[in-house]
């Protein structure tokens, strides 16, 4: 009796500590002991920031059953309501509550459907551009020669250009190449695709980088030793090792993501009227700023200033919450 009940003895006395009974501690409690969330839960700017991002982007997602109106449905709106001041001014319209805009759509309803789309284009451009990125800079970094050359040149010619100049000329021809009936069909895609362009060099550098230290490490040689495929080394064993600050790049390439389909939309190049962004909203209040009508630019304005700079403020505290030298 006394052999079978020694070794439980001795396997709960040399059980991990926060182990209970040999097992592994839950998902949950991993995260709750971990040095990020530990981080996080210390800075209180950086919990309201997520709290407003995850607010704007729930609100966005359910856009169809919290708004007011639908401003995409054209037999809902009426020219007549056009122009009503938010429902604390003289002359408001209680079904408006930030205001209506100059075809009679509700402001608050146009915001939030708004968001939808430039949250939409900027998720999907920075998914596109760390494809991009990440493929390239694992391929520079870990193949070398020539690859390397000619990613790296392309890379440094395209820095010299600014986001935005390269996102109007590809928008440019895409536009030139689909005509203007086509366009407003695949206004979304080559959104997607200009922004995505922009933003990959960051990841290509990075990645290449990271990838360079990696790959002189023990366990890179070892697999090669055993006869893997670069491929799979590459994105099984190199990628995982590489992603932190492929994901700091990307939270914050979110924010600038988002204020670039702003500003091509404000520039008449982004998603149609009929459909509008946060930019096209303030394209469009723009033209009435000075007439009196300051809402239907102002409101759009501060949200898309509020998301970005909540956005912002998680890249940081991401990107320092990964940093091994600030723990």
């Amino acid at each position: 009796m006394s052999y079978a009940t020694e070794p439980e003895g001795k396997a709960a006395q040399t059980a991990p500590e926060g182990v209970k009974g040999g097992t592994r501690p839950g998902f949950v409690r991993r995260i709750a002991d971990s040095d990020i969330w530990y981080s996080f839960t210390r800075s209180p700017l950086t919990m309201v920031s997520a709290v407003v991002t995850a607010i704007f982007m729930l609100a966005a997602l359910f856009a169809p059953l919290i708004a007011p109106h639908n401003p995409f449905d054209p037999a809902s709106i009426s020219i007549m309501d056009s122009f009503y001041p938010p429902i604390w001014e003289a002359d408001s319209d209680p079904r408006f509550l930030l205001g209506s805009d100059d075809q009679g759509r509700d402001v608050l309803s146009t915001i939030l459907y708004g968001m939808r789309i430039s949250l939409a284009v900027g998720f999907a451009s920075v998914i596109f551009a760390m494809v991009i990125g990440v493929t390239l800079g694992l391929l520079a970094g870990y193949l070398g020669g020539w690859v390397d050359s000619v990613i790296m040149r392309i890379a440094d010619v395209q820095l010299t250009f600014p986001a935005i100049l390269i996102a109007l000329l590809i928008n440019g021809v895409a536009r030139a190449m689909a005509g203007p009936q086509s366009y407003d069909n695949v206004v979304f895609a080559v959104l997607v695709l200009s922004i995505g362009l922009s933003f990959w060099v960051q990841y290509a550098r990075t990645v290449r980088g990271s990838v360079l230290v990696e790959a002189n490490k023990e366990y890179v040689l070892a697999a090669k030793l055993i006869g893997l495929k670069p491929i799979t080394i590459m994105f099984k064993h190199v990628l995982p090792n590489v992603l932190g600050p492929v994901l700091v790049i990307a939270t914050i390439n979110l924010a600038l993501a988002i204020i670039t389909e702003a500003t091509l939309s404000f520039l008449g190049v982004g998603v149609p009227p009929t459909e509008p962004s946060l930019g096209t909203l303030i394209r469009i209040g723009n033209d009435f700023l000075f007439s009196g009508e300051w809402w239907v630019t102002i409101f759009p304005g501060i949200t898309l200033a509020i998301l970005a700079l909540a956005v912002n403020l998680l890249g940081d505290w991401l990107r320092d919450a990964l940093n091994p030298k600030l723990r």
